[in-house]
């Protein structure tokens, strides 16, 4: 028993080192491209499937991402990536084929998968650098290949901030291209080893702070209700009779208000016995047989 929850231990400890090491991948394209979406995949048979679907020269213009030091908890939010969301869930009528698997086994070499649309399809290279955000897409009659290379998200704050950033210049270059059929292929390579270190102290700093933010308005909150209750006290000692006591409570209200219900009944009925009136003669008159023998008499 205790070998097996040994088992399944290092079973989970496995599973969760190997997530570490892994990164999403998206693609989305306005061509039927033959792609399924698993959750987990190795970075070669990745490769090999997307290069083998490549080779039939499905597009005019090629966008291959790379956006380096991610993984997929950074797209969970549905406000990080607004533009390529709308693409892969369907909003955008024009896109046919969509692909996302959520960890890649690896990094994905965005490099041959440019190389062999070039050979294959006799494609032109424009490599784009987005921390410039400045390019040119003129009208060309051959296939394009756009090689749009992002810098590597912070590893504190501002990761959320700067993947939008990201996100809407990628789509502001999907609205130069010179062809409506064009293949988006998002690459990612998995956050680093010192990245995690550091995301991992803002976390634990990020806690700390509001676990002391916390005491502090706990103690400040405290020191307020001390506080106002010494000068309740104080001003309770120092206050006028009448306002320091409540004479005329409910209590009192309700003993009066039965007093005197009690009282007028009981002069109702002191009234009602003082006001029989006997006369005297009939004390006088007998009363019994003798009576009625003086009677027939």
């Amino acid at each position: 028993m205790h070998s097996a929850i040994l088992g399944l231990m290092a079973l989970s400890i496995c599973v969760v080192d190997a997530f570490q090491d892994t990164s999403p991948f998206f693609l989305f394209s306005t061509s039927e491209i033959q792609a399924s979406s698993p959750q987990i995949v190795p970075a070669a048979s990745l490769s090999k499937t997307i290069i083998s679907e490549l080779r039939k020269c499905p597009s005019d213009t090629y966008v291959i991402v790379s956006q380096p030091g991610v993984n997929a908890a950074d797209y969970h939010d549905r406000f990080s990536a607004p533009h390529m969301r709308q693409n892969i869930a369907g909003d955008n009528k024009n896109v046919r084929s969509t692909m996302t698997v959520s960890n890649v086994l690896g990094a994905l070499d965005a490099e041959s998968m440019s190389k062999e649309v070039q050979e294959k399809c006799g494609a032109e290279v424009l490599h784009v650098d987005a921390s410039t955000g400045s390019f040119k897409v003129g009208k060309t009659a051959q296939p394009l290949i756009i090689n749009l290379d992002f810098p590597v998200l912070p590893a504190e704050r501002g990761r959320a901030s700067k993947l939008l950033e990201h996100d809407a210049f990628l789509a502001f270059v999907l609205n130069l291209l010179p062809s409506p059929k064009y293949t988006v292929l998002y690459t990612t390579t998995p956050v680093s080893f010192e990245q995690l270190s550091t995301m991992a102290k803002a976390e634990d700093y990020q806690i700390e702070t509001n676990f002391q933010s916390a005491m502090h308005m706990e103690l400040k909150r405290d020191f307020s209700t001390h506080k106002r209750e010494s000068n309740h006290s104080t001003t309770s000692r120092s206050a006028p009779l009448f306002e320091k006591y409540m004479f005329f409570g409910p209590g009192l209200f309700t003993g009066l208000l039965v007093t005197f219900l009690l009282l007028s009944i009981l002069y109702v009925g002191i009234s009602g016995v003082a006001s029989l009136q006997v006369t005297y003669a009939a004390f006088d008159r007998e009363m019994g047989p003798a009576a009625s023998k003086k009677q027939t008499q």
